[in-house]
Parts: C-alpha cells; structure tokens; sequence
C-alpha cells in the first residue's frame, strides 16, 4: 500500500481560521463543507483518497496569486488541480491542504494564426483549445485519451503526450511559454510567442514539474496546420510480441507515421463488447495512421504494408472512408472506458526503447501468470510508451496490494531495459517510492534542491514525487517553523 504522510495538526488545529481568511481573500469561492469537498478526494487514481482541508476556484492569475500568498504566509499546504484526470495520483490532496483548483480558468486569451499560436488559462480542457482554433485551420497536437475532460495546466504538469504525439512531439514540444505562480505568490512568466529565451531553460523545468514548483496560470502553445489528409489502417497479429516486433521494424525503416496504437486481446475484447468497433479476432492489432497529401499518404501506407505482410498479419485493413477511419479509432478512443467492465484497474506508463517491445510484452505476460492477474495492454507503440492495464478487485481483500506489487515489476523492467518510470502521467505518489530504481541519491538530491529554490518551505504538493524517506527532512523544515499568527494580511 501507498504510505500517506502524516498530516500537520498545526495546520488542523488552525482549521476555521485558515478557512475564514481564504473566504475573505476570495469571497464565493471557498468550498469548506466535507460533503462537498469529497468531490476532490481523489483523482482517477481512485483507489486512494483523502479530503481536503478546503478547495478553493479562483478565475484569473492575480487570485491565484493572492491565495498563494496567504498559503504561504499561513504554511498551509497548497494542492494543484486541474480537471483531477490524473492516473498517478498527482492531485489527490492531503488532509491539511488547501486544494486551489483550475476549473473555472477556461478562457482563450489570445489567438494568433500568423505566429501560429493561442494563449490560453490553464484551466482549458485539451480538445477545446484545438476547437478554438479549428474554424482557422489550425489544431494543438498533443491528444491525450482524457483530452475531452483534461485540463491543459495538468498536461503542462505532467507533460502529457497522446496517440499522436509520435510525430508531433509531446506538450513540452508543443509549449511556447507559461504564466506561473510561486508559493510566494509571485507572478513569473517563462518563454513566450518565440519560445525560452538565453540563460537557464525553466521553461523545461516547469513543464513536466507536477506541481511542485509553482502553479502554471496560463499558457501559449504551439498550433499547427491542419493536414490535408489522414487514413489509418488497422493489422492484426497473431501475438503480442509479432506485433511489438512489427512496430520496431516500421521505426527502424525511417517512416514516422502520425501514431502506432497497440492493443492485445483483452482490451481488443473489452472494447468489441463496449463499442462494436468491428475488430479482427487475433491476439493484438495495431492502428497505424499517416497523414499528407493523398500520394502522400498512399506511398507511406504502401511502405508500412510491406512491412506488416513480413509478420504474417491475420488481416490488414486500409481506411477508404471517413466512416471507416472512425471505426478503426472507435475501439482505441473507447478502450480505457472499455476496460472498467473488466474490473477495477491500474493503468501504468512506464517508456522503453521501441526495439524491446517484443521483449517486454513477453515478460509483461510471464509477470501476470506468476501474480494471477490479468493484464491488457493499450499503448502508443511508435515511441514505446507503454500502458498495461493491470485488472484486480478491489473488493477482495489482498488484490490491490498485488496489483501494486505487479506493477512495480513492471516499472522496473522498464527501467532495466533502459527505459523510465513514466511517459505521461508522471510520477505523483503512485510512483514516488519507485523513484530511486531509476534514480541515484545525487540524482535525486539535485532535483529536490530546485524544489527547495522555488518552494523552500515544501508546500506545494509536497508528498508527491519524491520518496517520503528522502524528502522528509525537507517537509520537517516546514513542519518545525512556526507559523505566523492570524490574521494574516490578505489584500
């Protein structure tokens, strides 16, 4: 199980007061009622929750500000939060912290076709910034499967990618430049139109930081030109590893298609029962989708039918409709929703080099035997970002233990075959104890020390990331410096 930290009594002793001084730094928009602040217990990594102390939804950057300022005048923890699509447990809170949520920060900016960018609050669900931008032409790449619900802040946290991020990079490629906030309340923007500019890159550092160095208020991004076109095809095999076997040879054969998604089996059956996609019986398929002008397209889908027919495929399936491009995507957009009807799950993201897929998928398959757990995979096989979903019951007792334990070796073997931990759902505490598989102790001292420079005191979402063994004597720190007493200048 996931050790919890213990929480600050200073800070729950100081309860109402705490609360009283963020309605008056923000009136309207403080949620303190435990029934209603359950709704922010937990992100979609549900097997673990915890209420907060309050959860507050400000609208612009200066209240962020603001409330920043008294958390940290008052040493109260501060949780980040999105839209709470986490898998990793990135926003679940904490009992003594104060949860500053992002969904009311939904506003475009600033749209620019000539600069080929939109700046957008941070609190913008994924797919609505390309919808903002569709009526001229444009899109935003990184696709997340969440992107319907999740908020660009998150992805900014967690350096999300996506089905299509083998060509177009992930949100770290895609980012122009942030508006962040500190715990100190101080309002500090990084890049911009023409991107991070000389000296240190804390653009970089930001993106992919989950939290733990500021709040990211908002963001200008990278919009591209639509294509001309797209088709995929769909090429089932007749195992896992011929199809991970597949893949590799594309890569290796230079072609970079827009997205390769791999599914094996039981996600293939889990999804036939969800969505009827139409899906070939066999052991694993991939989807396989480019994108040009049509000889574009029809050179590079003749190049990858090459490739597949030396695997033997079970069937090889071209697109010739924008109905039947729709039913090839059906199944896969659908498969994480699919796969709850199999039971409660665990969805993992560990990277590996795309020439161990075949490897990894035999072992991944040897690991669920030895456990006496089901296990589906559903990923982005073209940049081997690895998504093995592993099955349990969270009602029998001992099977979310061994569902950890399971995936635990899974994150490792990643690592070992000179991968890493995640791809996109970052670490936040599901991970944090894996941390020094992949990770040295000078390794980690020198990423908790940029913590310390921007959060000396650890109060932003300081229980994640890091293992509560090394990053205890930070949090002591804070914990063993008295807060000042209230009231606490708020204006």
């Amino acid at each position: 199980m996931i050790e919890l930290p213990i929480p600050d009594a200073g800070v729950l002793s100081r309860r109402t007061q705490i609360v009283e001084a963020l309605a008056a730094a923000l009136p309207g928009a403080v949620i303190d009622d435990p029934a209603e602040t359950r709704a922010y217990e937990c992100d979609a990594l549900s097997a673990y929750r915890c209420a907060p102390l309050a959860v507050v939804l400000p609208r612009t950057t200066e209240e962020v500000s603001r409330l920043l300022r008294l958390c940290h005048d008052l040493r109260v923890p501060v949780v980040p939060r999105g839209a709470g699509t986490s898998l990793a447990g990135g926003s679940m809170p904490t009992t003594d912290a104060v949860v500053i949520g992002l969904s009311r920060m939904t506003e475009v900016l600033e749209i620019s076709p000539e600069d080929r960018l939109v700046r957008v609050q941070a609190g913008r669900t994924n797919l609505s910034v390309s919808g903002a931008v569709d009526h001229l032409g444009f899109f935003y790449a990184p696709d997340p499967s969440s992107q319907l619900a999740c908020a660009i802040g998150g992805n900014i946290g967690m350096n999300s990618g996506g089905a299509h991020c083998l060509k177009y990079g992930v949100t770290t490629n895609n980012l122009l430049g942030v508006t962040v906030v500190l715990m100190d309340g101080s309002v500090v923007e990084l890049g911009g139109p023409m991107g991070e500019g000389a000296g240190l890159d804390l653009l970089g550092v930001v993106c992919g930081s989950e939290g733990q160095l500021g709040i990211v208020t908002e963001a200008t991004l990278k919009i591209l030109p639509k294509p001309a076109g797209a088709r995929p095809v769909l090429v089932g095999f007749d195992s896992s590893e011929t199809a991970g076997a597949c893949v590799a040879a594309i890569i290796r054969a230079g072609i970079i298609p827009v997205a390769i998604e791999f599914m094996d089996r039981p996600c293939i059956v889990a999804t036939e029962r969800h969505s009827g996609a139409g899906y070939p019986d066999c052991e694993a398929l991939l989807i396989v989708e480019v994108e040009g002008t049509p000889p574009e397209i029809d050179e590079q889908l003749a190049l990858i039918r090459e490739i597949a027919m030396r695997f033997d495929p079970v069937e090889f399936r071209e697109s010739k409709s924008e109905d039947e491009s729709r039913r090839i995507w059906l199944g896969r957009k659908s498969a994480f929703g699919a796969m709850g009807q199999m039971g409660d799950y665990i969805c993992l993201d560990g990277t590996i080099p795309v020439s161990s897929l075949p490897l990894v998928l035999n072992r991944i398959g040897e690991l669920s035997h030895d456990y006496g757990l089901k296990v589906a995979n559903v990923f982005h096989a073209g940049d081997g970002n690895m998504h093995p979903l592993i099955i349990y019951d969270a009602n029998t007792p001992g099977d979310l233990d061994r569902a950890e334990a399971l995936g635990a070796d899974i994150l490792r073997l990643c690592v070992e075959v000179g991968g890493c931990l995640t791809g996109e759902h970052g670490v936040g505490i599901e991970k944090r104890d894996l941390m020094t598989a992949q990770f040295d102790p000078p390794d980690l001292e020198a990423q908790m020390r940029v913590k310390d420079a921007f959060d000396p005191h650890w109060l932003l979402n300081a229980a994640k990331v890091f293992p509560l063994a090394v990053s205890e004597p930070r949090r002591s720190r804070r914990l063993n410096t008295p807060a000042p007493s209230l009231p606490v200048h708020v204006a």
